[in-house]
């Protein structure tokens, strides 16, 4: 899954295709193997990677703070999105995520960000399912 994943957002990115995705361990944990050094592992720390090597790191945050919620809705996705697949549990999560974007536009306030980016792919599964 996460590899699809990796896929479309290299695709939205504008990067050529051509990184080589596994996954490792019981919870297929993405691996990407990277030509110029050590695999790299995790969705997050991946997708960073794949935002940095388009040079469009301002999917990253643009202040220390932006970068902060940014990397807490990473850990988020990971944590809390990943392996859930209980839909009274998906409801909650989607009704707090609901209260939270209230006064926002994006998972940052006015600024698309990585964090939405993921989420989106996390959630649209339970969302199609619903």
């Amino acid at each position: 899954m996460a590899a699809a994943e990796l896929a479309l957002l290299e695709k939205s990115l504008g990067l050529s295709k051509g990184n080589k995705y596994s996954a490792q361990g019981e919870r297929q944990i993405p691996v990407l193997q990277t030509n110029n050094g050590p695999s790299l592992t995790g969705l997050t720390t991946i997708a960073a990677h794949l935002v940095k090597q388009a040079n469009k790191e301002y999917l990253l945050g643009s202040t220390a703070e932006e970068k902060a919620i940014v990397q807490q809705w990473l850990e988020y996705r990971v944590t809390r999105v990943d392996g859930n697949s209980n839909k009274d549990d998906i409801r909650i999560l989607l009704k707090d995520l609901n209260s939270y974007l209230e006064d926002k536009v994006y998972l940052t306030g006015y600024n698309f960000t990585l964090a939405d980016i993921l989420l989106y792919y996390g959630l649209h599964r339970f969302i199609f399912s619903f």
